[in-house]
């Protein structure tokens, strides 16, 4: 597994998305989609229509994080729009196996994301569904939050579960993600990272992105790059 750099919208200019996704596509893996819908966070973004659009006008593949009430009934619909990778949340997913086969079906990856508080442990027996296990630095809702370093002990321990299950899944950390925090995510055990301010606050969000990739690359066995586009 190489590492992968998938920025956040969610920091862009809402009123420029191709024009803020085109300035990435050379240097990133993913575009991350921030869903929110002022319920299961108290933050209000973009939904599915935005999805769809965004889709006609991007070069990279979405991964689209839902943090949204019930995500059984939403999530098989963004991988039907076309999104590669859909991430639902554990602490709204009332039938996740069920929600995370449906994606898969679709043709998306399928991801399962944790809050911060929320143990990794109890979830053992599902990493089996999943491609990818997103857990949260920071409570879910606003970007700009501080990195929770409370949370590197957990990506460790996801990390060797994984290990201990000859699984081939993807950690990904969302939150805080930057050049001072990425080392750390890196060593213990991340392997997709999702940035938002540290790319679209940069001069050159493509430089950022690449300054973030040797960063985490430093820390990681595999520094060879996998992900759609990059090969």
């Amino acid at each position: 597994m190489g590492i992968q750099i998938s920025p956040s919208i969610l920091s862009a200019d809402f009123a420029r998305l191709a024009e803020e996704v085109a300035v990435i596509s050379e240097a990133a893996d993913w575009v991350h989609v921030d869903v929110m819908d002022n319920h299961f966070v108290p933050n209000l973004t973009l939904g599915l229509p935005i999805v769809e659009a965004l889709l006609k006008h991007s070069a990279l593949p979405l991964d689209c994080h839902l943090m949204i009430e019930d995500p059984d009934r939403w999530a098989p619909a963004y991988a039907e729009a076309g999104a590669k990778s859909v991430t639902i949340h554990a602490e709204a997913a009332k039938a996740p196996i069920r929600t995370l086969r449906m994606i898969r079906a679709a043709g998306a990856r399928a991801s399962l994301a944790l809050n911060p508080a929320t143990p990794v442990e109890q979830y053992e027996d599902l990493l089996g569904e999943l491609d990818m296990l997103l857990l949260m630095t920071v409570e879910p809702g606003f970007g700009g939050q501080k990195f929770l370093d409370v949370v590197l002990p957990k990506i460790h321990r996801a990390r060797e579960m994984a290990k201990g299950r000859d699984l081939d899944l993807w950690i990904q950390v969302d939150g805080g993600v930057s050049a001072e925090t990425i080392e750390r995510c890196a060593e213990a055990g991340a392997d997709v990272f999702v940035a938002g301010n540290a790319v679209y606050g940069a001069e050159d969000p493509a430089d950022a992105i690449r300054e973030l990739r040797a960063l985490a690359e430093a820390k990681t066995a595999h520094p060879k790059p996998i992900g759609f586009g990059r090969g």
